[in-house]
């Protein structure tokens, strides 16, 4: 029974069936893998008493190299389903693991020294949200300068009304 139901494994990648006959159909796909990973003529005959197609076991030993050559285990995953409408049995669907995932180690970022990082002030807050610019706002520094003479005012032209009356009552 699970010759069959390798081989239709191997065939097509993924089939449904019941919880129990997936969980033991696992156990025989690994074994073949492993078989086929090791590629010699006593594994290929093997493999070939238990699937019951030659063009499968084929299609094991060219893609099994190249597909799991980084992984010592692990090729199917099983996942459940549901229940079967007819008798309630636990379903699930079993397939072949087509890359092996590969662990990505977290890059530990440098840490800054304390003088660079930024200073940060209070700010009093507003009750109304300003909007930011799309553009940043760059602000220069006025540049030092020779200081201009600033002509002084005459002090008969008087500037306005009210220091004209103040100059004829002097």
């Amino acid at each position: 029974m699970f010759r069959n139901m390798v081989t239709s494994l191997f065939k097509y990648d993924r089939i449904q069936t019941t919880d129990i006959k997936a969980k033991e159909l696992r156990r025989w796909a690994d074994k073949l893998v492993t078989l086929a990973k090791r590629g010699d003529l006593h594994a290929r005959r093997i493999a070939l008493s238990i699937i019951r197609e030659r063009d499968v076991v084929q299609k094991l030993f060219d893609e099994a190299g190249q597909r799991y050559s980084v992984t010592s285990g692990g090729y199917t995953r099983i996942v459940k389903v549901g229940r079967r409408p007819g008798d309630a049995a636990p379903v699930s669907i079993i397939e072949l693991v087509s890359k092996p995932v590969e662990k990505k180690k977290k890059e530990k970022k440098p840490k800054k020294a304390a003088a660079e990082k930024p200073v940060l002030t209070a700010e009093p807050k507003t009750a109304e949200k300003e909007e930011t610019p799309s553009e940043p706002i760059v602000e220069t520094a006025p540049v030092a300068s020779a200081p201009e003479a600033v002509p002084e005012p005459e002090e008969s032209v008087a500037e306005t009304p009210i220091q004209a009356a103040e100059t004829k009552e002097d």
